[in-house]
């Protein structure tokens, strides 16, 4: 097949569009650039969090550390939910104190939690990748398309999260 033509003018710094199942890249811009991956962290988030087989019953209450500055969330104070309602508030709403909350009550510990998903990129190889938070607010938190692409094929490996990755 004819390699796609680079999609320009994109109002975007690199990109990257890769084909999941073989790995072939069928256009890309800038794609080992590093840039703040933002709300793309909470992928690695669910991976982490769901690595070790969670107990998705548990039941979570909502603190303040949770939702202090957390700009796009839907959870308040003291809110009572279990760790699978939070998954899709992380996937889908891209809820920055469900990403918090995970990282609080896994067994990690959210200091621990950070250094997690840190190990894990290095795992998979993301070499222009590193995490300083799990909800993708912070700025250090740095990444490239081709990671972030390689991040999101590995993930969607998951059914746990595919199916709410494919949730309308």
């Amino acid at each position: 097949a004819e390699p796609i033509p680079p999609l320009s003018p994109l109002p975007v710094r690199g990109y990257i569009l890769m084909d999941h199942q073989s790995g072939n890249v069928l256009a890309e811009m800038k794609s080992d650039e590093r840039m703040e991956p933002a709300s793309i962290t909470k992928v690695m988030t669910a991976t982490v969090f769901l690595e070790n087989n969670p107990d998705l019953t548990q039941r979570v209450q909502v603190v303040r550390s949770d939702v202090y500055q957390a700009s796009t969330t839907k959870l308040r104070l003291n809110d009572r939910l279990t760790t699978d309602d939070l998954l899709p508030l992380l996937l889908i709403a891209s809820d920055n104190a469900a990403a918090r909350a995970l990282a609080r009550v896994s067994p990690y510990g959210t200091e621990g939690f950070i250094r997690r998903m840190n190990e894990k990129a290095a795992e998979l190889g993301l070499q222009s990748t590193h995490y300083a938070d799990p909800s993708g607010l912070l700025s250090d938190n740095v990444s490239s398309a081709y990671d972030m692409a390689r991040l999101i094929t590995h993930a969607s490996q998951d059914e746990r999260i595919s199916a709410i990755m494919r949730t309308q």
